[in-house]
């Protein structure tokens, strides 16, 4: 994320309005060809074909792809009722502020415009994945409006009030459009990363040529690529592990333009774990759906869990750390949760987590409902949440109750969760008072300053069978990458936890 300095401010708005501005031009231009035949007003022969080609993209594709985006999610089964009382239970006993939480997932409404049937609705989708009432849910629902009401301490008037809730996977996806020169330089920046990660010794695995063709900006790496992945749907990079002493690490990144904001990492990780023992393992996915591309949706949960069981085995990785960043530790709930895969983790280390009180209303409100006013969040608003294949995977393929991660699930394996300061996304203080326990805990937390190149790093706070919480101190959602001093330290962690003991 970028600061929100004055000139950044202007930087970013300047971007977006230059990159918004080019469809609408190049429309105009065009429609003027069409009306008045070939006058002295031409623009020279290379523009006129980029506005005629921006045109044709526009009405050929994105159109299309509006429509297409805008059909209905396929939920996943219902789990028993057991099991959503216990959901239920655990989100309940897990909110901070009743008031601040309906009204944020109520688009900021007054508590006072919140009615029974509006709770109703917002309960239907919540833990019944549905728009639709339902007889026989009609008891469990109403007795999960009792318990919120003896929770917040007041009773919701009677009826349906004019307001609205945020519902995901049942609102519209919303989306803005992008233009070819956009998908120009997602495409040069991929390249730019695709060489960089020869350059530091990592190999390439591609999905087949097919497969390949339905992604856009188009990958020659994939198309010509010579190492097949063995998992249709996933790319990834890969290290060999030939060490005995260290795990080898299966990391996952989050959204953004692929693995390039990761690149520095990945080499400074790659170049720490030369030893005589041997080198560490690395595995480094690619999401494509969720790095500003066009292409498939992400496969479903048990989908992936399934292909990247394929590729561990394939490489014959048995224990792995796991690392995650941001929208990855969606990916990371999935595979602790899975009864093959879980087993295969000895360690986890996650950055900026925002699969953690997924219940609370901060990951969507800030991803889809706030208006933006700082620089980092346009940056989000504009960069992110309005691409295409982020808000088709987040408002279609994406389900909170799968992707939510309880500290339970952490079980007895070695854990570090770096949480930065002044996260834009997600509320790192809560998160932090959660993992901790400081909400039930008279103890107080063993924290200690840690120094990395002579340079102060995170504060590491811990209590007795807590994970290890990083508190990034200044630090916004996924700056950590962005400095060596910072970088060094997740090194540092990652290399020190994949210790054999």
């Amino acid at each position: 994320m970028i600061g929100n300095s004055g000139p950044e401010q202007i930087f970013i708005h300047t971007c977006i309005t230059l990159l918004q501005c080019i469809a609408p031009l190049s429309v105009g231009y065009s429609v003027v060809l069409i009306l008045y035949p070939p006058n002295s007003f031409r623009l020279p022969y290379f523009l006129e074909n980029c506005a005629i080609a921006e045109t044709l993209f526009y009405f050929l594709f994105y159109l299309y792809r509006i429509y297409y985006i805008q059909r209905p999610a396929v939920h996943p089964p219902l789990p028993s009722a057991g099991k959503r009382r216990e959901l239920v239970k655990r989100c309940f006993e897990n909110i901070p502020d009743h008031e601040k939480y309906i009204s944020k997932w109520f688009r900021d409404a007054p508590l006072h415009d919140v009615k029974r049937d509006n709770i109703k609705d917002f309960f239907r989708w919540a833990f019944f994945n549905t728009a639709t009432p339902d007889p026989a849910h009609d008891s469990e629902l109403e007795e999960y409006v009792k318990e919120f009401e003896r929770r917040i301490g007041r009773d919701f008037q009677p009826g349906r009030g004019n307001v609205k809730c945020l519902r995901l996977t049942l609102d519209k996806s919303d989306t803005l459009h992008r233009s070819l020169i956009w998908y120009l330089c997602v495409f040069i920046v991929d390249n730019f990363t695709y060489f960089s990660m020869l350059f530091y010794k990592f190999r390439f695995h591609s999905t087949s040529s097919i497969h390949g063709l339905s992604v856009f900006p188009p990958r020659p790496q994939t198309l010509f690529g010579s190492r097949r992945s063995s998992a249709k749907d996933l790319t990834y990079w890969y290290r060999p592990h030939s060490s005995c002493s260290k795990f080898p690490v299966l990391f996952l990144h989050g959204i953004g333009i692929g693995l390039y904001p990761y690149v520095n990492f990945l080499a400074e990780l790659n170049q720490q774990n030369k030893d005589a023992d041997g080198e560490v393992g690395i595995i480094a996915v690619e999401i494509l759906p969720i790095s500003f591309r066009i292409t498939r949706p992400t496969p479903a949960k048990d989908e992936m869990c399934k292909q990247l069981r394929t590729i561990l085995q394939y490489h014959g990785f048995e224990t792995v750390t796991l690392v995650s960043h941001s929208y990855g530790s969606f990916i990371a709930t999935h595979l602790l949760q899975d009864p093959e895969l879980s087993g295969q983790i000895a360690s986890i280390i996650i950055v900026d987590p925002v699969s953690i009180l997924l219940h609370l209303p901060d990951v969507a409100y800030n991803f889809t409902v706030r208006k933006p006013n700082r620089a980092n969040e346009w940056q989000l608003w504009y960069f992110a949440s309005k691409d295409v294949g982020v808000a088709h995977t987040l408002s279609r393929h994406f389900f909170w109750s799968e992707n939510i991660l309880w500290k339970e699930d952490f079980a007895n394996r070695q854990v570090t969760i770096f949480l930065s300061e002044r996260d834009l996304i997600v509320d790192t203080s809560r998160i932090r008072e959660y993992l901790l326990g400081l909400e039930k805990s008279t103890e107080s937390p063993e924290c200690k300053s840690v120094h990395v190149n002579d340079q102060v790093a995170p504060v590491r706070c811990k209590l007795k069978r807590s994970p290890n919480v990083v508190w990034c101190t200044g630090l916004d959602h996924g700056q950590i990458f962005d400095s060596k001093t910072w970088r060094m330290h997740l090194v540092n962690e990652i290399t020190q936890r994949r210790i054999v003991e």
